[in-house]
């Protein structure tokens, strides 16, 4: 997927640097710009804790807790986080579900949800929004990094390959067709901002008003 999205890259490798590294700058960018430090970051749909370790790599300063519904995800990203040895803040990994967390209101600075959203119906993305709102402390920043719809590679795909690509996304057309950045903004948010930071790739951000 990463070469696809990333055609020029000499590699995997390179590709998921790219990747990783626009959307990690978007956030960097986003939270500067609007609030300021950043001490407590929520990764919601953690899966196996890959973009929970960019998070923990980008941001050694912060406290990063990954969070999935599935249990053997999270015990395949605790083995793996291991494996990697000690940092000075552990990441910490919860068992939940991202609509209804049961963590403190007001308690991170950033939530993060990628590749997460384009599995979901419409009526999950709107309560995933607002227990991001809840779970933010004001001047936290929401960064969803998915699908850009208006990508131009993905408009340009051909009828089979997009039905395809729909056979393993029983989603995908939701997503597609939910206005992302004006359900954001029903749930609170300010300062809403899309960029395409690959190109299959969106990442939107938005803060929690003062």
């Amino acid at each position: 997927m990463t070469r696809r999205a990333i055609p020029y890259a000499s590699s995997v490798d390179k590709a998921n640097d790219v990747m990783r590294g626009n959307w990690l700058q978007a956030i960097e960018k986003h939270h500067q710009q609007y609030a300021g430090e950043i001490r407590d970051i929520l990764d919601i749909g953690c899966s196996v804790g890959v973009s929970t370790k960019c998070l923990a790599d980008k941001f050694p300063s912060a406290k990063v807790t990954g969070l999935d519904l599935s249990p053997y995800f999270l015990a395949v990203a605790q083995l793996k986080e291991k494996k990697g040895g000690p940092r000075k803040n552990p990441i910490s990994w919860v068992h939940a579900i991202g609509e209804d967390s049961g963590l403190p209101s007001k308690s991170f600075d950033v939530v993060s949800l990628r590749y997460v959203l384009h599995e979901c119906p419409e009526r999950t993305i709107i309560a995933l929004l607002k227990e991001a709102f809840r779970l933010l402390r004001p001047g936290g920043t929401i960064a969803l990094n998915d699908i850009a719809p208006k990508s131009k590679i993905l408009q340009e795909l051909s009828p089979v390959l997009f039905t395809l690509m729909k056979s393993t996304e029983p989603f995908l057309d939701e997503y597609c067709l939910t206005d992302l950045e004006g359900r954001i903004r029903e749930a609170g948010f300010v300062n809403v901002t899309s960029v395409l930071t690959d190109p299959r790739h969106r990442t939107v951000t938005g803060t929690v008003p003062h």
